[in-house]
């Protein structure tokens, strides 16, 4: 009986180690389980970590706010600094001279004002061809000549320049005394006849070289041409014979037209147009190279700008037609010889105007020009001019 109750164990011991069991497992469970406080507030350990998890991400979105606001602060900032540049840049522009007249060339400036008003604008304006009278202080009577035969006046003459693309004007320089009663009184003729042109040139028998090339360069800075005519006052010209035979030769582009010749070059001093520089144009006796004779010519628009463009080094000889030669014959230019540029006085352009060949000019070789002209040139015109509608109904 002693040996059956040894290997049992009492209830009461089974309570004990039940009660035992619990109170240790429930110190060991609170040992272990106990979360870290976190603001004085008890947590399980991954609840913890969510809300600092949340909270780093919270921080970091409230610096990228901040960045934000940052950058949209900077980008204000450099708004404010492009419109007051803006506002200095306009104000000194509006202080500054414009483009169009940085632009503009100083040339056109100094280049003497003519007659009508359009010209004196200032605007280049388009023409078929422009005629350069040559004449002096002392040939008031040869202008008058010329304007009673040949040359339009008053609304003809504007007309002409209007509708034809025709202008024509009396070229002439200063004197050597600024304002003397010599340039006074060629004002006092323009402001009657608004047909003169003056040029920035000292008149002289003996510059009449440099005068060429003040003409064409004046000419080509007022004038968009495609023909520039040189005549002497003691001349007889029928305008719309020379337009019609200019405009054969408008498809070119480099032309020299005149009565081409080829004279002797005059060494001795006694002789009237004697050449100084002789010597240049070989051995004595030699001729010149061929040009026109200086009573008529006419050079196109691109040999025109050539000289207007080239005259500080263009070489003056004595004889004016020699020297336009000479600026001519180095290049590529046609030179086209055309003898009713060089008709005689009637009865020789009568002759030819009654056959329906009718001359551009005529004057007389032993004058080189119309001998007396003065008194003559009224009858040239009435044996030797056109009909008024070859220049008026002109195709140019």
């Amino acid at each position: 009986m002693k040996n059956r109750n040894r290997g049992k164990v009492s209830p009461k011991w089974i309570a004990i180690l039940c009660i035992f069991s619990f109170a240790l497992g429930m110190l060991f469970s609170n040992r272990v389980w106990t979360p870290p406080e976190s603001d004085g507030m008890i947590m399980f350990g991954r609840r913890h970590k969510q809300e600092r998890d949340l909270a780093f991400i919270s921080d970091d979105c409230d610096s990228k706010d901040n960045q934000k606001e940052d950058m949209i602060g900077e980008f204000n900032k450099a708004q404010v600094a492009i419109q007051s540049l803006d506002k200095s840049i306009a104000k000194i522009q509006s202080e500054l001279p414009s483009t169009k007249t940085l632009l503009t060339p100083r040339k056109t400036e100094a280049v003497p004002s003519t007659s009508t008003n359009t010209e004196r604008s200032g605007t280049r304006k388009k023409a078929f061809m422009v005629i350069g009278i040559n004449t002096a202080f002392s040939s008031r009577r040869r202008r008058d000549s010329i304007r009673e035969t040949w040359m339009p006046q008053g609304e003809k003459l504007l007309r002409l320049e209007q509708e034809k693309g025709i202008i024509v004007r009396f070229m002439i320089g200063h004197s050597a005394t600024s304002n003397s009663i010599l340039d006074r009184a060629i004002d006092s003729e323009d402001a009657q006849h608004k047909d003169i042109l003056r040029l920035d040139h000292i008149e002289g028998y003996h510059e009449l070289s440099a005068k060429t090339k003040a003409f064409f360069s004046v000419g080509a800075a007022k004038w968009d041409a495609e023909y520039y005519v040189k005549v002497d006052d003691d001349v007889h010209v029928n305008l719309g014979t020379l337009a019609a035979t200019l405009a054969k030769h408008r498809l070119k582009p480099r032309v020299y037209i005149g009565c081409m010749k080829s004279g002797p070059v005059l060494y001795k001093k006694s002789v009237k147009y004697h050449e100084p520089e002789f010597w240049k144009f070989g051995e004595t006796g030699n001729k010149y190279f061929r040009h026109a004779t200086g009573q008529i010519y006419a050079i196109s628009k691109e040999l025109a700008t050539y000289i207007a463009n080239n005259k500080p080094i263009l070489h003056k000889y004595a004889n004016e037609d020699v020297s336009l030669g000479a600026w001519l014959i180095g290049l590529e230019v046609e030179h086209i010889d055309d003898r009713n540029m060089c008709c005689g006085t009637p009865p020789e352009c009568e002759w030819k105007a009654q056959a329906g060949n009718v001359c551009v000019a005529s004057f007389d070789w032993s004058c080189s020009g119309i001998c007396k002209s003065v008194e003559r040139i009224k009858h040239v015109h009435a044996k030797c001019s056109e009909s008024p509608a070859t220049l008026w109904g002109a195709l140019i």
